[in-house]
């Protein structure tokens, strides 16, 4: 499943973060996105896995659509990667007749690999996550505390 175009991706682009932070303007609003991104992971890797196994093509895609477009956004490349070439084994099954079987066997070396990699990201992101909220928290402190000595 993993192609070595895969190995090269970080797994978390910093720039692509930083965008994000940027665009978003307002970085309560961005480290609530990447909460909500962390918190939903799992959720988008169980409804991939019950797609697959359970041979719904439907269910599959748009699990794995949903993982790739989420991972692009908050930069989480190598996941992203992995989606994208989940989807396209799935492309190259479309109309085969016997995606109940088929699916499952496509899945299961895919889903390693996912899912590895889902609980690499989580970790990293949850890094930047504590670190962006410890550095709120201390400006929060700073403007308490600034707040209490003007009155």
């Amino acid at each position: 499943m993993t192609s070595p175009d895969n190995s090269q991706h970080l797994l978390v682009d910093p720039t692509v973060l930083g965008r994000l932070r940027v665009e978003l303007d307002d970085d309560e609003g961005w480290l609530l996105f990447l909460q909500r991104f962390l918190a939903h992971l799992p959720v988008r890797v169980q409804k991939l896995r019950f797609g697959l196994l359970s041979g719904d093509h439907g269910m599959a895609m748009d699990a794995v659509l949903s993982l790739k477009i989420s991972c692009q956004m908050v930069g989480a490349e190598r996941l992203a990667g992995l989606a994208v070439d989940l989807q396209r084994r799935l492309e190259s099954t479309v109309g085969q007749r016997d995606a109940v079987s088929v699916l499952p066997k496509l899945g299961r070396p895919c889903l390693a690999a996912i899912t590895a990699c889902a609980g690499q990201t989580a970790i990293s992101l949850m890094l930047v996550a504590d670190q962006a909220d410890g550095t709120q928290e201390n400006r929060g402190a700073k403007t308490d505390s600034c707040a209490s000595h003007t009155e």
